[in-house]
Parts: structure tokens; sequence; C-alpha cells
């Protein structure tokens, strides 16, 4: 073994890829998480804990570097081990975790600015010497790839030192990056064979396009970091995915950065271009439907207020950021009850989780396309800049996302989430009475927060909406692009396959049968952290007899408090029950005890996979709409930190065999929107926007409805000016 600081002073780095993995410190009861005191709107105040090297959220923004041709391989997860070098390491790639407690942020939640993003890439760039044992308050977590072994780092920036090492194992590797997929790309359009094959076919290089599909996991007992890239032909469209060029198999290694094997097995046919386009200035007449121009104007401005990341509007508050794998995280929504003058807990923070999708052609262009859109690729790391008055109505205000670029300099997507008021003429309460004049009725107003992140062809609309009676709505609406497959027919008649796996959506086009599971891991604090899961079965009985009325029966709710993750795993649609986490020490004043109930959406499909099936084995957190597990501050992704070409040995649904109590706990709700997408023609060129979600509501939370006392507000409408010839 190597003396350890010469072995990071002499760091060489043909690629650096480092992953800042935003670490939250937080406290339970006794300390886990931050100090809140809870009062008036105008009392609100934050105590930042004293966090330990035990007490992390983990999120994830990524950085990577490539300079010579050499690809970084990010880590697996499995037991550590010591460390030692006979030669000076050279870095593939680098994962950093990064405490904000170094510069005390204004809130514990804020997301990494540029400077503490830059503070983590100079350390790890100027190789500093490992320096003393330390508090481990102020660290980054470094993992490298090096020479084909995962090292972890701590290093301390107090003493901006390297303070330990050590090495890990285990299966899976970490998200790709952009940069490493458009290197791959342009290695594969430089590729001899590969371009001999695109000019055997008719076609020119330089309309051609190259994306990346991951390879999954198919039984292989190591399997190395290989990705699959798939040729698409542009020649007179901007809609990538609609003309694909199938029949070849194309394998880099990203280790070695190189064509490690292809193929090229046949010519299909390629979908022609007419009928892909979607730009509007190039669409020709006739249009429609018409649509009456609109527009929303508060004259007395909005009526929320953001401070920093923290918004606070009507009768809620919460913090908004944004990660890198996750995309946009609520945190610490609370909502304020007038009758005890303060805001009370609800939800400690929500976000995506995973996106899995998996399509349903078993055949060699097509088997592999299983994706996990957050592990594997980014939900945040492919959020995109959203448009004033398109993809946001004009009362709108936007936020900036940033993460860490591939060589450690900070990256900013500019509107990568917006907020604003809905006015959907929707109504929050009415009620009239015939007996006595007069209407009662209140129009609805909510808060919407919004990202959109589109990974490959999909574009994923994710809404969170905060409703002044308490429920927060969770949406996630799915629009792009399907992905097709080329075939020989035009018409159904001309089907000679038993199964096409889909359906015929243009001209020698068949949109190809896929799921879309979208996961979200929600830590509800109700009223407090000691909550427990209640499901109440909603049971038909028959009228007694003495009963003495006409009535044969009638449905009453049967009880039941689940006390392990095995009773609070649910399959929606099963049986009649409500779903309800509450918090047993807290009560109304009529003995209900407080509590959320999950009202799920119609998008509350299940896996049709069969269990033993790899993708599915990789997803089994998807084979239970609901779970419930003790907080923990490791469990974080459902598909397992480490997901692309992961094995499923470190998924939720692994986790949750444990069978740990959950009753009068801390505990974490998992929600699955799920989607079986049969595709139509009206899904091509682009697909109208399929929506799904699911709602938390309010039960017995409040003493009465809390929006009773609410004003009506003024809705007006814009003069309309017309001209006058005089």
């Amino acid at each position: 073994m190597v003396n350890r600081d010469s072995s990071i002073v002499a760091l060489s780095f043909f690629m650096l890829f480092l992953l800042v993995l935003h670490l939250h410190f937080e406290t339970t009861i006794a300390a886990r998480k931050p100090v809140r005191v809870f009062g008036p709107p105008s009392s609100i105040e934050w105590s930042p804990p004293s966090p330990t090297k035990d007490d992390i959220e983990w999120f994830e923004i990524n950085i990577y570097k490539n300079i010579e041709q050499t690809a970084f391989r990010p880590t697996g997860q499995g037991p550590s081990q010591g460390i030692g070098h006979k030669d000076p390491p050279v870095f593939s790639s680098v994962f950093v975790i990064v405490s904000l407690s170094f510069i005390p942020p204004p809130h514990p939640f804020d997301p990494l600015t540029e400077i503490e993003l830059n503070i983590v890439r100079n350390i790890i760039n100027e190789r500093y010497p490992v320096g003393p044992e330390h508090s481990h308050h102020h660290d980054a977590f470094v993992i490298a790839r090096d020479h084909g072994k995962t090292r972890e780092i701590v290093v301390d920036f107090a003493s901006q030192a390297i303070v330990s090492e050590k090495i890990h194992v285990g299966n899976g590797y970490s998200m790709l990056t952009i940069d490493e997929q458009q290197a791959t790309s342009e290695l594969v359009l430089k590729f001899k064979p590969f371009c001999d094959s695109i000019r055997r076919r008719g076609l020119n290089v330089s309309e051609v396009v190259v994306t990346t599909s991951t390879m999954g996991w198919f039984g292989e007992a190591k399997p190395e970091r290989l990705i699959k890239k798939r040729p698409f032909y542009l020649n007179g469209s901007v809609n990538t995915y609609l003309r694909p060029i199938e029949g070849m198999t194309i394998i880099v290694n990203l280790d070695q950065m190189k064509v490690t094997k292809f193929r090229d097995r046949f010519t299909s046919p390629l979908p022609n271009a007419k009928g892909t386009e979607f730009r509007i200035s190039k669409l020709k007449p006739p249009f429609g439907p018409s649509l009456q121009n609109a527009v929303l104007f508060q004259s007395e401005g909005p009526g929320f207020k953001i401070d920093g990341h923290t918004n606070r509007w009507a009768n809620w508050e919460f913090h908004m950021s944004f990660d890198v794998r996750a995309g946009l995280v609520i945190s610490l929504a609370s909502i304020f009850d007038m009758d005890v003058n303060k805001y009370r807990q609800v939800l400690y923070k929500g976000h995506l989780s995973e996106i899995f999708v998996t399509y349903m052609d078993p055949s060699e262009d097509w088997y592999f396309r299983t994706f996990f859109d957050c592990g594997e690729f980014g939900c945040g790391q492919y959020a995109v800049s959203l448009e004033p008055y398109t993809d946001c109505p004009g009362n709108a205000a936007f936020m900036d996302g940033v993460f860490a670029s591939q060589d450690g300099t900070p990256i900013k997507i500019t509107n990568v989430m917006c907020i604003f008021e809905k006015y959907a003429g929707d109504i929050m309460w009415r009620h009239t009475e015939i007996e006595i004049p007069g209407l009662k009725v209140r129009p609805d107003v909510s808060l919407v927060v919004r990202m959109v992140t589109t990974v490959g062809n999909y574009d994923y609309i994710v809404d969170y909406e905060f409703e002044p009676s308490g429920s927060i709505k969770i949406g996630v609406g799915l629009t792009g692009v399907l992905e097709v497959k080329p075939v020989e027919y035009v018409n159904t008649s001309e089907i000679k396959e038993d199964d096409i796996h889909g359906t015929i959506v243009a001209d020698n086009t068949i949109g190809v049968n896929h799921d879309h599971f979208v996961t979200y891991r929600l830590d509800l604090d109700i009223d407090g952290t000691d909550n427990s899961f209640v499901r109440s079965e909603l049971v038909t009985k028959r009228t007694p007899k003495s009963v003495n009325t006409p009535r044969k029966s009638y449905w009453t709710t049967k009880r039941k408090t689940a006390k392990t993750e095995a009773e609070a795993r649910v399959k929606l649609g099963l049986k009649a029950e409500e779903l309800v986490v509450v918090n047993p020490s807290r009560k109304t004043k009529h003995g209900n005890e407080v509590g959320y109930r999950l009202l799920h959406g119609q998008a509350s499909e299940g896996p049709l996979l069969a269990q033993d099936d790899y993708p599915q084995i990789r997803a089994a957190f998807t084979n239970y709409n609901v779970w419930i597990t003790p907080y923990n501050n490791t469990e974080v992704w459902a598909s397992g930190l480490y997901a692309d070409r992961s094995q499923g040995d470190d998924t939720l649904a692994v986790w949750s065999q444990r069978n740990r109590k959950i009753e009068k706990t801390d505990i974490v709700m998992w929600y699955t929107v799920g989607f079986h997408h049969v595709p139509c023609q009206e899904d091509f060129p682009t697909m109208p926007t399929l929506f799904g979600g699911f709602e938390l509501r309010p039960t017995n939370f409040f003493e009465q409805n809390p929006v009773l006392k609410t004003k009506p507000i003024k809705l007006n409408t814009t003069p309309t000016c017309t001209a006058r010839n005089d």
C-alpha cells in the first residue's frame, strides 16, 4: 500500500464525473428534522439543526468531464473494504455529497448554489492532502471510479482536506450525463462500419441523429457499463423519434469509450417524413380548432410571496428546490390553522423518485427498452426551461435550477420551475337552500408549482397543486412523441404477424405498446412525525331484522391500523377502502385522529409483466401502488441509488422485505401513478397530454371546513376595446 497522501496528491483526471448528492441535515424529535417554530404567518423562523454524519438525505447533482476519450464509470453498491494502490490512481468518475452547513444557507433545504458547487470542484481538482479527523459537520462525500474500482472519499470543507477513503463495490451504475451521451453519439457517427451501413441503405450520414438507450439487466453476473446507440434519420423532419433506422445493434463501452459491438442485420423500411412536422410555422392550412385568445391579469399582483426558495400563499407555506435526479422537490409544506393560530405540518418532503418505462416488444431491437428515467437519465438533468404564456400562464413567476456540469462548473437551467395561481372556473364550495333565497358559493383558486422534464421522446409535466382547503394535488402529464417501429405495411389488412406489439399510427409506422410508472416519495409528517397508516375497508352488511325497515343492506367501514410494512402494501382496485395517514397522538375535539387521506386517480394501473422477468425484478417497486416504510435517510430512490444496469437488489421492494414496524413512527408513503399505453392515431405525430395523479386531502385534520370563512374573490374581465370608424 502506498501512502494515502501521495495517492491523493497524484490524482490524474482523464475524465471527471462529480455526482453531488445534496445532503439535507435533519433532526427527529431528538435530532432529525429542522426545528420549526410554528406560529402565525408573521412569526415563522428556522433554527438550523446541528447535523451529524448519519443525519443525511441524498439528492444528486452530476458533474462530468471528458478530457481524453476515456469514459467515466460510476460506482455500484455493496460492502466496503480497505483501499491500497501501487500506482497513483487515474480517476474516471467522482461523486460528491455536500453538506449545506459549510456556508450556512438562508434555509436548510435550499439547493446548492453555484458558489458551493465551485467549492466542491476546486477541492477535488486541487487534490488537497489527507487531513486530520474532524467532526464531519462540513463534508463532501466523493465516489470516484479508479482503475475499475470505486473509491469513497470524504472531503472536509473546514480544513479543505480529504479525511478518509475506502473501496466500495456493488451492482449498478449511476445515471448517465448529457455530455457522455453526446460524446458516444459523435463516436458512432465517426465509426466507419456504421457510416458504411448508412450509405449502403442509401442514406446521408449528415442527416443521421444517434440517441442513447440503456442496456438494462438480463441476468448477467457482472454487467459492464455499456449503452446501446440508436440511429434516426431526419432528412425532411425535425421529429427525430418518428424515423428510426432499425436493424442495427450498436454497443458502446463507456469505460473504454469505444464501440465494442456493431451488427447490421437487415434494411427495414424507413417511415416517411411526411406528416411528422409539429412546428406551427411549418404547418399548412387549414388550422383548427379555433381557440379564443385569453389573458389573466391580477390587478393587485400575485397572491403568493417567494422569499428565497420559500413560498407563502393563502394559508400555505412550503419550500421549493431543484435536484438533478428528482427535479422539483417540495419540502416543509405546512398549512395555517386559524382555530389554533399556527402552522401545522403536512408534507416534510415530496418528489419524484423514479419513472419506469418499459416497451412491450420482445424482439432484438426492442427487448432492452426498459428505462428508469430518473435513475438512468436524471429527471432534473433533463428538465427544460419553461416558456412564459405557454408552459405557464401569464401570471406565473419563475425560478432557475443549478446543477454541476461534466467538469464541475455549475450549469443553470433558467425558468426550470414556475409558480402560478390557477383560476380554472372551479368551485371551492357552494350551497343553495330552496326555502331560503340566496346562493352561497366560493370560486376556487389554487397554487401550482410546475416542472417539465423531457427524457428522450416523452415530456413529463409535473405539477404540485395546493388548495386553500388543505388538499395537495400531485399530477403528471404525459406528452411528446411515441417510440415507433418501422414496418412494411400501411393498413391493418396487410398484417401477417400474430402480434405487431402496437398500433399502426401512420404509413409504415407502429406505435409500440408500453407502460409508464411514475413513483413519488412522500415523507408525510401529519401534525408531527409520529404517524400511522390506517386502512378502512368498506364492507357490505345485511340490515338486521331488528331495524324493521325495508332496507336490506348498507355498507360500513372496517378499520385496521397497519403495524408493519407488509400490512401497508396496497394494490388499488382490489377492494373499496379508505387509505389515511393519521397522527394518533393528535385528535380533534370530537375524538377523531387527525389525518390526511390518499385519493387515487384513474391512472392507478399495476404491472402486467411476469414477476420473474428481468425488467420487473428491477422495478419490483411497481408491484404495489402504495408502500409505507419507516423513515430512513438512505431510502430515497425507489430503484436504488445506482439504477443503471441494476439487478433489483437495492430497491423499495427489497427494503420493505424487512417488514419493519410503521405504527406511531416517522413514516414515508410511496405512491405510483401507472399508465398502460396502447397507442392510437391521435398520438401521432405528437401526443395530446394524458394526465394522471392523486390527491392528499385533509381528513379530520381541521375542526371544520377550513375555507368556510374565505371571502369571495373578485373575478373581473378585461374591458373589450372596439375600434370605431369615424
